[in-house]
């Protein structure tokens, strides 16, 4: 007899853009050495930003493409695509559908998600209770993508610095559990929304408040990335206390069993006080933000697919993920890694 479905990640694949931005062309733009803006640089040495031939879908199937290889599947076997993304190819349609037709899904429903850089744990809370839920899905494809330096003013220290571009993606697959073996795939998940904070961040412009207009280019303003309010540094501490508290008490661990943090953070600070707060240590954590920048909802799926390239994710290795985005939006996920016995066999 089997028991309740259980979720898996059997397959993982990013893609970043090709052209490479220094902390020396950062500073040109600016006009002033980087050092100067250490606070919001942090310990990026580069980042990377679309050309201008690269778009957000392009990433997206990129992305896609190197997980599908990774869980050795072809495009016709997925259910069910989801993009999260605050920077779309179009207002519309979805760039789900347009990395859906790309790859030639010919079986999958696509649609996006944008819960701004919290965008791909709430894709995954969705691909987690589709595939329990619904016989109808097998596998999910999650896509996180972010195209945000087509949206940045390069005088703007506060975001030039730190706004990168990237995609990542993992393939979910559904299990039949096994009673009397413990559990592993995705355990637990959190999402946490405060809409009062709405306009701290944004592109205000663009949408059906404020159209794109002639004055509206002019002026440059709502257009672009703009911070407007200093987020409170211990609403990061509340909150990350709260998740990872929430999430570790779904998968029945505790922070000393965490073996590797990932995280998806605008702000440096922001990690080291989210980390005080879960009480984990910051030897667990497994962070590109120094190579990559910050990417939003790309950021915690490339840092896993990293980690998983890299030979150090074992099996039974609990995982937690936690992302913040615009919005305001958190969310957090626990795993416990498994390999399956299509990846044993690479």
């Amino acid at each position: 007899m089997t028991g309740p479905r259980r979720v898996r990640i059997t397959g993982t694949g990013s893609a970043l853009p090709s052209r490479v931005i220094t902390n020396a062309e950062v500073a040109a733009m600016l006009g002033e050495p980087l050092d100067a803006l250490a606070d919001d640089a942090g310990n990026i040495v580069e980042r990377r930003w679309c050309a201008f031939d690269e778009s957000t879908a392009d990433l997206a199937e990129a992305a896609a493409h190197a997980a599908l290889e990774s869980a050795q599947l072809q495009p016709a076997q997925i259910d069910l695509l989801i993009v999260a993304t605050d920077t779309p190819e179009f207002v519309t349609p979805s760039t789900a559908v347009v990395v859906q037709g790309r790859l030639a899904m010919s079986h999958a429903v696509a649609f996006d998600v944008n819960a701004g850089g919290a965008g791909f744990v709430a894709a995954v809370d969705l691909a987690w209770t589709y595939l329990r839920a619904d016989m109808r899905f097998t596998r999910v494809l999650v896509v996180g993508v972010s195209a945000m330096s087509r949206y940045l003013d390069v005088h703007d220290h506060r975001t030039v610095c730190v706004v990168a571009d990237g995609a990542g993606a993992v393939l979910l697959e559904a299990f039949e559990s096994v009673p009397g073996k413990p559990m592993d795939g995705v355990l637990a998940t959190a999402l946490v929304t405060d809409g009062r904070r709405s306009h701290d961040m944004g592109i205000f412009a663009g949408g059906a408040r404020t159209p794109i207009t002639k004055a509206v280019l002019e002026a440059g303003l709502q257009n672009t990335l703009r911070v407007t309010a200093q987020f409170p540094g211990a609403l990061d501490e509340q909150a990350w206390h709260a998740l990872t508290s929430q999430v570790l008490a779904g998968a029945h661990a505790t922070a000393d069993e965490v073996q590797w943090l990932l995280w998806s953070q605008f702000a440096n600070s922001a990690v080291d006080e989210g980390l005080h707060a879960a009480g984990i240590a910051t030897d667990r954590v497994h962070n590109v933000r120094d190579r990559h920048g910050y990417t939003g909802a790309a950021g915690l799926p490339i840092a896993l697919d990293d980690l998983a390239r890299s030979g150090r994710l074992s099996d039974g290795a609990l995982v937690l993920g936690v992302e913040h985005g615009v919005g305001l939006a958190m969310g957090a996920f626990a795993l416990r890694w498994h390999t399956t016995a299509r990846q044993a066999a690479e």
